[in-house]
């Protein structure tokens, strides 16, 4: 009866269960390393929510350590300890698993590949300083905005592993890697598409074009746990766990910086279980996109992104708070958004973007409890974003906002639309006070089923 259990009870549960088998509690480093910063859950106002919750597996690693220290890493801020990290990590999960422990100080390395039943923990005061020599980054499958390619592997990779983590309170950067980790020729991509060629010969690196890579990137993996780092200094995509089933995103702080962009916080594209907790999310465009895929690369992969909580975040990103797309072909349902505080100048609450080209869906999306300022609206929906058209008119619909309030909003709150054709399916919003508005007519267009509850726009109940 896993989905009648809050997370609290089953953290507790697990933690009495690994202790009686003599493995290391759910979240805790182990002796020496950094802990778990405690956050917990609440109980949120969907049941659906709660039963996606109580059913997203957590890792559980042996009571094993592996200093970086004890396979060569030196802690100086110029040595390469790449092989070094290599090792440990090696070496942990030949022995079964087990916690590869970073002790303070400041580690330059090339691109970690994480394997099953591993967790990187890093102690506080412990900076990853990722590499600025292109040669450290191996060719690996990936996906750039929605399209399966092989380039230069992310600051942190993973392929089909399982049960693996990074947690601690360390810092991971990625500054020095602006010197290779660039470009955004995804038009290349596009015509290597169009003319058939399979991912494994989309190669990137030697081709005369380039494109970035995003900065954590667990690829089809099962069992994932991202808890309490800080990443900065991204080029790309911040969090990109890819294809995975069950991802815990929890106490992660990501990067605010204007330096460069495309920087989302965290981007579950084709995942299946997703909880995002607790965590301080920056990102120079949206702080939360919710992916699947790219037109037809993303339609003959064709996985949706599904069963996603996000609960308990403060976002300060200058994009969407909660966006789903553009890159949704593969589609998206089953969102919920729970006690979230936007800062900055978050242009909306809800972003989703899609058109006749890219298609796809975006079904049973639900906001509640979020406030803050927006820059253009509360919520946008479109589908026809950029202009670009095809014969994949994109499934919307149905949407519930439900006790959101702003101080702020420099535009319009609601700006919904479907096609003459297409309708939006479903749109609610109920309870909610959006004061400071400065436009008070909302377009809604080619909505179904529309239903405005008590919801008071400059103190004025709209009807």
């Amino acid at each position: 009866m896993a989905g009648a259990l809050s997370r609290r009870q089953i953290i507790k549960l697990g933690a009495a269960v690994t202790g009686a088998l003599g493995l290391a509690p759910l979240f805790d480093a182990p002796a020496g390393a950094a802990g778990r910063r405690g956050h917990d859950v609440p109980t949120l106002p969907w049941p659906a929510a709660n039963d996606i919750v109580a059913n997203t597996k957590l890792p559980v690693f042996p009571d094993r350590t592996f200093k970086v220290a004890d396979y060569g890493a030196v802690a100086d801020g110029k040595t390469d300890n790449t092989a070094a990290f290599a090792k440990a990590i090696s070496a942990a999960n030949a022995a079964g698993g087990g916690h590869v422990v970073v002790a303070k100080g400041t580690y330059v390395t090339g691109a970690i590949y994480l394997k099953s039943n591993v967790d990187l923990n890093l102690a506080a005061g412990a900076t990853l300083k990722f590499s600025g020599d292109a040669s450290k980054f191996p060719t690996v499958l990936t996906r750039y905005e929605g399209i399966e390619c092989m380039n230069r592997s992310p600051m942190i990779y993973a392929h089909g592993e399982q049960n693996i983590a990074v947690t601690g309170s360390g810092v991971l950067d990625a500054a020095n890697t602006s010197s290779w980790n660039k470009g955004s020729d995804r038009a290349y991509l596009d015509d290597l598409v169009a003319k058939g060629v399979p991912p494994e010969k989309r190669v990137l690196p030697g081709s005369g074009h380039t494109m970035r890579s995003t900065f954590i990137e667990p690829y089809s993996c099962d069992t994932v746990l991202i808890q309490g780092v800080t990443l900065k200094n991204s080029m790309f995509w911040q969090l990109h766990p890819t294809l995975c089933k069950n991802v815990t995103v929890d106490g992660v702080s990501t990067d605010p910086s204007t330096a460069h962009s495309n920087t989302d916080g965290c981007d579950p594209e084709s995942c299946d279980h997703v909880v995002i907790s607790n965590c301080n999310l920056g990102a120079h465009d949206d702080n939360i996109a919710i992916k699947s895929g790219r037109d037809a690369d993303g339609r003959r992969v064709n996985v949706p992104s599904q069963n996603i909580v996000v609960v308990n975040c403060t976002m300060n990103g200058n994009w969407g708070a909660i966006t789903c797309g553009s890159e949704l072909t593969g589609g998206i349902r089953n969102v919920y958004a729970y006690k979230i505080k936007v800062t900055g100048a978050t242009k909306f609450a809800l972003y989703v973007k899609s058109n006749t080209l890219r298609g796809g869906f975006a079904q049973n999306i639900n906001l509640d409890s979020v406030s803050g300022t927006f820059d253009r609206a509360v919520a946008y929906v479109t589908v026809t974003y950029n202009g670009q058209t095809g014969k994949y008119p994109p499934k919307f619909g149905p949407f519930t906002i439900t006790n959101c309030s702003s101080s702020k909003v420099n535009g319009k709150v609601f700006d919904v639309s479907g096609l003459s054709d297409d309708h939006v399916a479903g749109f609610t919003a109920q309870d909610c006070a959006f004061d400071g508005v400065s436009d008070t007519k909302n377009t809604l267009s080619n909505v179904d089923g529309l239903k405005l509850v008590n919801v008071k726009v400059n103190g004025k109940k709209l009807g």
